[in-house]
């Protein structure tokens, strides 16, 4: 009990602090890894809870940047949103040519107040950069927040998200059970954005999906494969896919949200994730070790020091969590033969014989493997796949 008044007490602070921490208490809501239970459940309801402004500042705000009338834009327009988060909101309207669409309202002075907190945050960045508590000079604490201050600048301009969601429809274009929805180009601005209206049901009310028969395998198989395809062959990937962004259509379609924050992992690097991956299916610790190189995660150095929790990750958790234990699935069905079909174009033979049964010791080179510096977009990947694991 303790616990959970703490958590609803931490979620009323982040509320309070606004928009910038409700975005950081979304983010450490879906790391149910991390965090206990209690908290992730109260950090959760800042996913679609948020308290919204009121329907005249939406209005005024829309009319300010698009140059006419509410009425003028929009054959109707809801006052109510159906949705309220950290940077904006979400009205129902309809166009005048009879088209439903979702208009997406950002808050005002956003830009004002990313300005005071993140130049706060930076402080604290430099001290964690000072601090050998906080790992000193083996974090790179200014390099990440550099990243996350231009990932959420980069949040608050809606042409930029609408670009992103035509470039994401498009690498999905010939698969057909992701949906993303069309953006209005003539109704959007940096500030405003409208789309398609696609309602769907979260994907994780299971309550609900089961009531209406939606195949929990379907989905969690599909929710892996759209995410292997965004990692290993488009490269362009949604970094923010908690609950409040992902929704199951009526046909069992996926349905993607919100496409302010994307991560790239560029082609070399994917050629040489693709490898890692192969390496760790394999079990092959020669492989992993020369894979990390090629990232740059590794320093060749001549002492392989133990910093167990990057490879440990990469071994043996990578084989037992791919399962997306999130919906209680046996072991992912998905083998290397299967992957190699989906992202290479070509057949390959099951992992068998000493390959798979590597004499290196794999639990040696976990719990003996070198101090890592991860680049940044690894980073987001590694959180993306956290986000879908949790």
């Amino acid at each position: 009990i303790r616990r959970r008044n703490t958590a609803s007490w931490l979620r009323e602070q982040v509320l309070q602090l606004g928009p910038t921490f409700i975005k950081l208490g979304q983010l450490s809501s879906t790391r149910s890894d991390l965090f206990p239970k209690e908290f992730v459940d109260e950090l959760a309801k800042l996913q679609d809870r948020v308290p919204a402004f009121s329907p005249e500042k939406a209005k005024a705000f829309i009319e300010k940047e698009m140059g006419c009338s509410v009425d003028v834009a929009f054959k109707e327009f809801e006052d109510r949103p159906i949705a309220a988060a950290s940077l904006g909101q979400v009205h129902r309207a309809v166009l005048h040519n009879g088209e439903r669409v979702a208009v997406k309202v950002q808050r005002p002075g956003l830009r004002k107040l990313f300005d005071i907190d993140l130049r706060n945050l930076k402080l604290v960045a430099e001290y964690f950069q000072r601090s050998e508590k906080f790992g000193g000079p083996s974090r790179d604490w200014i390099g990440i927040y550099d990243e996350c201050s231009k990932i959420l600048y980069e949040e608050i301009d809606y042409i930029n998200e609408g670009k992103n969601a035509d470039r994401f429809r498009r690498d999905f274009r010939n698969i057909k059970w992701v949906r993303v929805p069309l953006i209005m180009w003539d109704y959007t601005t940096e500030k405003v954005l409208t789309l398609e209206y696609a309602p769907g049901i979260k994907i994780n009310n299971l309550a609900v999906l089961d009531s209406r028969g939606y195949s929990r395998s379907l989905i969690a198989s599909r929710s892996i494969e759209s995410y292997l395809i965004q990692i290993l062959k488009t490269g362009f990937f949604h970094a923010d896919p908690h609950p409040g962004n992902l929704a199951i259509d009526k046909d069992g379609s996926l349905i993607y949200y919100d496409f302010g924050m994307m991560g790239e992992i560029k082609s070399f690097t994917r050629d040489r994730l693709l490898s890692l991956f192969y390496a760790v299916y394999e079990k092959d610790a020669n492989k992993v070790i020369k894979a990390l190189i090629d990232l740059e995660a590794l320093q060749p150095t001549g002492d392989l020091s133990p910093v167990c929790r990057t490879c440990y990750f990469l071994g043996r958790k990578v084989i037992e969590e791919i399962s997306f234990n999130i919906y209680f699935l046996p072991p992912f069905r998905y083998t290397g033969k299967k992957v190699r079909t989906i992202f290479l174009g070509q057949s390959a033979e099951p992992v068998t014989g000493s390959t798979a049964d590597s004499s290196c010791n794999w639990r040696g080179l976990v719990c003996n493997c070198a101090r890592s510096t991860f680049p940044f977009s690894f980073h987001i990947y590694v959180r993306h796949k956290g986000i879908l694991n949790s």
